[in-house]
């Protein structure tokens, strides 16, 4: 059987390998480019048409491959030009617009000037040109789940086959399924969906669980305010979600497995389907996959959008028709699931990380990260930092290597006061924790969790209570409902911080903030429930003075709440006879004074800061105050 196995496989890659071959058949420069939800809402179609326009009117011969999304988000439309005739190695270009494409193709396939002034990088050293090699992203970071997105195109199945993809999977074949789990087991990998049990633990459950109707559900139910790894990783790699989803069906005997994934998400329910059907068309998937006796069926499944559903349970219900609500445990789904079959449920990037463990050994994956931590993480870094994507780096590594070396810091000299990591669910983190490592535990000590990867980097310019009232807004919304204590005491919560950013705080509701959230978070069934209130918590115990200043000074010392803050113009700074203040404002609260300055009716102003937006630079004089005595008033009389 393994040599029939062995035979298989190896049919399968010669054909891939062929098909890649013909391909390089063709003359003249490869022009990859990035063409996931991030690539096309940032104008990566025009970019591909005006390369497509460019190549032809210039009678050049090339390949145009749309690939999925290499990390750098901040950089969108990226392209990657591989042009062997030029003696460079493959070279990375940033915020390529159509006309920059077309300027590309004179300057560079025509002329032999790569434009030096437009990429960030190679992709890979050149001892010829060191100069270009300018990559600390991804010196940096330590790529398993991430290494082939943004490399590959997607949407061809001989291209993952051809990077080594799918010999997981027939190692896997090599082994029991029992030796699989004890390999999985070795490797140490925990769930990256937040929770952060042991996946070789419950893959081991599930195998011994009574009954032979088992299954397996990929978790892509992604909900998190910020992040968006789950639905880069769908439309950027999605053979190696099946390989790793069809691996572990394998090991705990499953016949049928499902992937679940948002409905908002349809890029990734594109790729994710066409992935399926080309591993049916080849015998990667079906019946007697790979000549083998398994048989596997993957169907999809449309989430309706539900942050709670992100819960396992809830994700059950979700998928039997019923309301979207946590259920008591126990029973584990790996015990009774969906349809009351053992059930294992895993993350995507999770079973992203399985075709590697089984190529590489469990040894290997437990050599990365820390002691307890092993392996890599995947986050999406937004907020204000410089250079905001996602990036994959070791268990270990600390904040401040991740936000300042590696995603470049603050933009605009601005400092750096917070990072709220874990998601809604997470914990609001000051500069003091910048040395604390990326990790489980860590993280929790801190207050905080690593959740499903995303962080939100926030500056001197973010009010730390309106942060948490933000993500508890979010979280209150989400709420399923069933937990008295999740229902009522997050809609409690809400109201008090809502009440401190409109500078209504009174006496004791610091104490109440405390008291209320640690009643829900020990009353609560779900993980919604029981970590709704870690922002308040952390901003409460690491920004105590900025909620001081709002409760008993009326006064927000970042500016951002509406209630708490005014605008006005400083005479001195104001440019005569500019007029952009007057055009951005949405309700005419700025009047021109007789000296053709500028004033701001206070008793119109909603205060929106558009003015701020619309002043420019070389005056700044729109000044934000708090509280809104500071600002003088000007008299629409002034000469």
């Amino acid at each position: 059987m393994k040599m029939e196995i062995n035979q298989a496989f190896d049919k399968i890659c010669k054909d891939a390998d062929a098909h890649i071959k013909r391909l390089s058949l063709i003359k003249g420069p490869r022009i990859s480019i990035g063409m996931a939800t991030c690539g096309i809402a940032s104008g990566a179609i025009d970019t591909k048409k005006a390369f497509e326009e460019a190549l032809k009117e210039q009678g050049i011969d090339g390949q145009i491959q749309t690939v999925g999304c290499i990390g750098h988000c901040y950089a969108e439309p990226v392209v990657i030009i591989d042009h062997p005739d030029s003696g460079f190695p493959p070279i990375f270009y940033h915020h390529v617009t159509p006309g920059k494409a077309k300027m590309i193709v004179q300057s560079f396939l025509i002329d032999g000037d790569p434009l030096f002034e437009y990429l960030l990088g190679a992709t890979k050293e050149n001892e010829l040109i060191p100069q270009i090699y300018d990559f600390p992203r991804f010196s940096q970071e330590k790529r398993i789940i991430l290494q082939k997105c943004g490399i590959i195109d997607p949407e061809d199945i001989n291209a993952y086959i051809d990077e080594g993809g799918y010999s997981g999977l027939a190692r896997a074949f090599q082994l029991a399924p029992d030796e699989i789990i004890s390999e999985i087991i070795s490797s140490g990998i925990r769930g990256r969906g937040g929770a952060g049990f042991p996946t070789g633990k419950k893959w081991g459950f599930a195998r011994e669980a009574e009954g032979q109707d088992k299954i397996m559900i990929l978790n892509a139910d992604e909900g998190d305010p910020g992040a968006y790894m789950d639905r880069t990783i769908l439309e950027s790699n999605p053979h190696q979600i099946l390989e790793g989803m069809i691996i572990c069906a394998y090991a705990i005997g499953a016949g049928s497995a499902i992937v679940y994934v948002r409905s908002e998400y349809p890029r990734a329910i594109e790729m994710i389907s066409g992935a399926i059907s080309q591993a049916e068309e080849l015998g990667l998937l079906g019946n007697s996959i790979l000549g083998s006796s398994f048989d596997l069926k993957i169907s999809v499944f449309k989430g309706s959008g539900a942050f709670v559903c992100g819960e396992e349970t809830a994700l059950i219900q979700s998928l039997e028709g019923e309301r979207g609500m946590p259920q008591h445990r126990p029973p584990y789904p790996v015990q009774h699931g969906l349809g009351n079959r053992p059930t294992v449920i895993n993350n995507v990037k999770t079973i992203a990380s399985v075709p590697a463990i089984l190529n590489n050994g469990g040894d290997w994956y437990r050599s990365i990260g820390t002691k307890d931590s092993p392996g890599t993480a995947v986050f999406s870094i937004v907020g204000n930092v410089l250079h905001a994507g996602l990036v994959e780096i070791p268990m270990g590594v600390d904040l401040k290597t991740l936000i300042f070396d590696i995603c470049g810091g603050i933009p605009d000299k601005k400092k750096f006061k917070a990072v709220q990591i874990g998601g809604p669910s997470g914990g609001c983190l000051s500069s003091d924790f910048l040395d604390t490592p990326i990790d489980f535990d860590s993280l929790a000590g801190a207050g905080a969790m690593i959740g499903s990867g995303g962080m939100v980097v926030l500056d001197e310019d973010n009010c730390m209570v309106n942060i948490a009232r933000y993500f508890l807004e979010f979280t209150q919304n989400e709420s399923c409902g069933k937990c008295t204590f999740c229902r009522i005491g997050t809609y409690h919560l809400l109201r008090i911080l809502d009440r401190i950013t409109k500078g209504q705080g009174r006496e004791g509701d610091l104490e109440q903030l405390k008291t209320l959230s640690e009643t829900i978070i020990e009353g609560s069934l779900c993980g919604l429930g029981k970590t709704a209130p870690n922002p308040v918590l952390t901003s409460l115990r690491y920004f105590r003075d900025e909620y001081e200043a709002h409760v008993l000074e009326k006064r927000c010392p970042a500016c951002v709440c509406r209630s708490l803050t005014a605008f006005y113009i400083d005479l001195d700074k104001c440019a005569r006879g500019c007029d952009a203040c007057v055009g951005s404002c949405p309700v005419d609260a700025i009047f021109t004074t007789k000296n053709r300055k500028k004033g701001v009716d206070q008793a119109l102003c909603v205060k929106c800061g558009e003015c701020q937006v619309a002043c420019p630079p070389e005056y700044n004089a729109v000044i934000r105050v708090s509280p809104p005595e500071k600002a003088p008033i000007i008299e629409k009389s002034v000469n």
